[in-house]
């Protein structure tokens, strides 16, 4: 189901107003960038699988209380992701592996196709590795989770216009690291895992 911000608006009103069918459309919205936000922070995709469970759980408890203040709702439940993640790296010392962002949608790969891949990861983990600890959240929020520069911003509460200028910098660090600076420059097919396509504010 595609849901634009005005519908979200709606599902989240009803939610508030105690509607559990309404929350479970926002559930089945968010829940999987969410998933792959939280899977990209965290080691195992089993942790990554509990917390997101905890993040909707939260935000379910805190939905009463929660008002738009022109900001957008996704931008306030990745904020709970956020801090769920922050909780749990502090507690568990674990460490992101990109295997675990991609492996759902690698499932049925041949032995080849495998190898390329994790060649590919290698190269993403190691330019990612290079980024600063803002800039490498930044990536994660807008292109593993999908998140609107919007929400991303309220998200990392920060200005809308940082994290633009934090992608900026953040992609044209990754361009260097990858060699796909310059007209000569070998071009890699880097399949980074992308959500579906939705607007961008």
């Amino acid at each position: 189901m595609t849901l634009n911000d005005a519908g979200i608006d709606r599902l989240v009103n009803d939610a508030r107003a105690g509607d559990t069918w309404a929350f479970g459309l926002i559930f089945d919205h968010y829940h999987e960038p969410v998933y792959r936000y939280i899977a990209s922070r965290v080691h195992r995709p089993s942790d990554a699988e509990d917390l997101t469970q905890h993040v909707f759980v939260k935000a379910l408890e805190a939905l009463p209380r929660y008002e738009a203040r022109g900001v957008p709702f996704g931008g306030w439940l990745f904020r709970l992701a956020r801090n769920a993640v922050i909780d749990h790296v502090r507690t568990r010392h674990d460490h992101a592996e990109l295997d675990s962002v991609i492996a759902r949608a690698h499932g049925e790969a041949g032995p080849d196709e495998i190898a390329v891949v994790r060649q590919e990861l290698d190269a993403v983990g190691s330019a990612l590795a290079g980024l600063t600890d803002e800039q490498r959240e930044t990536i994660e929020l807008r292109f593993f989770a999908g998140l609107s520069a919007r929400e991303t911003a309220e998200a990392m509460g920060k200005q809308e216009g940082t994290v633009r200028g934090l992608q900026f910098r953040a992609i044209a660090a990754l361009r260097r690291e990858l060699g796909i600076d310059g007209p000569h420059a070998e071009r890699p097919d880097i399949r980074m895992p992308r959500p579906a396509a939705r607007s961008d504010g």
